[in-house]
């Protein structure tokens, strides 16, 4: 793909591979990726920077999100204007920090802006009802919802304040991992690799 014509120049490609997990190969197959969603609107030649968002709708309808109960919130969390629009910068970020070359650390911090439903920088009541449901796919009762919500503020929430901060939510998935792993899941295997990121010959 990249020796047909110039992508990105070596600049910009130094630059991805600067902040992301990512070879120059696997950028320009995340690009590849980006542009099958929409032809017509994202060019082939990014060296001036276009500016070129693609909307949510084609972004959750990826193999690797469709099934996602978390599919909305997952786009909304890596898109800059917090509506759920990607850029190519967003596009390739979301695709690095769901990487499984991304540290724990780093996941984590994306998986409390996911569990935040209400963006207040913090996770309330009502997020982890939220999350709950999307994380049972509603199978429990809203009686066993409040319970378990209560549970895990009661065993969490370090400071008293009925919520939880960053802090808290780290000592929460140090005690019950599933709430790293559910949400981020179907993208963990999101590398952009010979098998996840199809070659645009």
């Amino acid at each position: 793909m990249g020796n047909k014509q110039t992508i990105f120049t070596d600049e910009q490609l130094d630059a991805y591979q600067d902040c992301t997990f990512f070879t120059r190969k696997e950028i320009l197959r995340l690009h590849g990726r980006y542009h099958e969603m929409a032809p017509n609107v994202v060019p082939m030649d990014y060296t001036k920077d276009p500016d070129v968002k693609l909307p949510m709708q084609l972004i959750i309808n990826m193999p690797e999100l469709k099934e996602n109960p978390f599919k909305e919130r997952i786009v909304e969390s890596f898109s800059e204007d917090g509506e759920g629009s990607l850029s190519f910068n967003d596009f390739v970020d979301m695709f690095s920090v769901l990487s499984e070359m991304a540290p724990r650390e780093l996941k984590a911090i994306y998986a409390f802006k996911i569990y935040d439903f209400n963006t207040d920088n913090f996770i309330c009541k009502s997020d982890l009802e939220k999350t709950l449901n999307k994380l049972t796919r509603e199978e429990l009762t809203a009686e066993e919802i409040t319970l378990v919500c209560e549970k895990v503020i009661e065993e969490a929430d370090m400071d008293g304040d009925g919520k939880l901060g960053f802090a808290d939510f780290e000592n929460m998935i140090s005690k019950a991992p599933d709430f790293l792993r559910q949400p981020l899941q179907a993208l963990y295997c999101c590398q952009a690799n010979e098998d996840a990121v199809k070659s645009v010959a």
